[in-house]
């Protein structure tokens, strides 16, 4: 863009990428964890039963009255940055979008039959431009993965939680459901952060806003790759009682912490499957009919399987361990029972007999 931040083009070219399905940016963690989701005992009753409680008509009417809605009049510029994102990411109808008074940095993007997108003037005022288009590309990539239904559910739960604490049971049931979208909806966020760089293109842009989420607009205090260091500090530091502590800390947040979050999108950033996405090869929405859900949770199961295996957290390498140790000593159990460790004994030990001849042999020879 120009100075005046009212065009409608971008300051520089940027990729799009026609029809492309949200299972090209899709965090497997997210994946798995919806699946999950929807295997929960009497969810599908429950969400359904939701659908047609939630005030959706009630929230329109509230932005609309209460909030500055962005167009060609109105905020300009994020007016662009939408219709931007939502060029780059091919989704047809563009989302209407709301600003919102409000001290706190924060976006979200709800609705049930067609997502809205708000964003808080305290965000507006804190981030550039490069970095708030991030933020709108996050948000549209919630849209298109349809996120916005199950972010207005939650909300819905969270205030409903609070009127029924005083019945017996009646929190227990619901705070399960919360729970349970939270996990889900942390997970999404990662998904969503992908999105945004695929709208943005630019990963110290979306570092920088990260950045600015958890130490506010002080970049000249700042430093990036001290900052993902924070990442690492965290995930391997201390022992059981900081992994336990970390677990509580995050049940109640339905997003995930930040450093987390900017070390996440460096990873996927600099991984084979965005470069891939970047040069054109991504799924289309076209063949999400024929995606397996055995398939996705397959993948996702994988995902945390080589996460707990590759992590540092104290508690997750305890996990490995066990895991590890178990499946050694299944593997020995069967060896005994099934008399297979003995001809694999003998094997092992010939062939080791062999190869050492064969260095000694070697060695002497030379």
């Amino acid at each position: 863009m120009t100075q005046t931040g009212f065009e409608k083009t971008p300051a520089r070219d940027r990729r799009r990428f026609p029809g492309i399905s949200s299972r090209a940016y899709e965090h497997p963690a997210d994946r798995s964890a919806l699946v999950a989701l929807r295997k929960l005992t009497g969810f599908d009753t429950v969400f359904k039963a939701l659908s047609g409680l939630l005030p959706e008509r009630s929230l329109r009417l509230l932005f609309l009255s209460d909030s500055v809605r962005v167009g060609e009049t109105q905020f300009p510029h994020l007016h662009a940055m939408l219709r931007d994102a939502c060029y780059i990411l091919d989704l047809e109808k563009v989302p209407q979008m709301y600003v919102q008074q409000d001290p706190r940095p924060n976006a979200m993007c709800i609705g049930l039959d067609e997502p809205i997108i708000v964003v808080t003037t305290s965000l507006v005022e804190l981030l550039d431009e490069e970095e708030m288009r991030a933020v709108v590309g996050h948000e549209v990539g919630h849209a298109l993965s349809g996120h916005s239904v199950y972010r207005t559910i939650l909300l819905f739960l969270t205030t409903l939680a609070l009127k029924v604490a005083w019945i017996p049971l009646g929190n227990v049931a619901v705070m399960t459901l919360v729970t349970a979208l939270r996990e889900w909806f942390r997970k999404s966020e990662l998904s969503a952060d992908r999105a945004g760089l695929l709208v943005g293109q630019d990963v110290t842009a979306s570092m920088r806003g990260l950045m600015k989420l958890a130490g506010g607009n002080h970049l000249h205090e700042m430093n990036v790759d001290a900052f993902l260091e924070q990442a690492d500090e965290y995930e391997k530091g201390g022992d059981l009682r900081d992994s336990v502590l970390k677990i509580l800390n995050m049940l109640p947040r339905t997003h995930p912490f930040t450093t987390v979050r900017a070390a996440e999108l460096k990873k996927w950033s600099e991984s084979r499957d965005f470069q891939r996405i970047m040069d054109g090869h991504y799924p289309r929405r076209e063949e999400d009919k024929d995606t397996s859900v055995t398939d996705s949770f397959r993948e996702s199961a994988a995902h945390y399987a080589d996460s707990v295996r590759t992590s540092k957290d104290p508690l997750f390498k305890l996990v490995g361990d066990i895991a590890g140790g178990a499946a050694d000593m299944g593997g020995r159990l069967r060896d005994r029972f099934t008399g297979a460790g003995a001809g694999a004994g003998a094997g092992a030990g010939s062939g080791a007999d062999t190869g050492a001849e064969g260095k000694g042999g070697a060695t002497g020879q030379g």
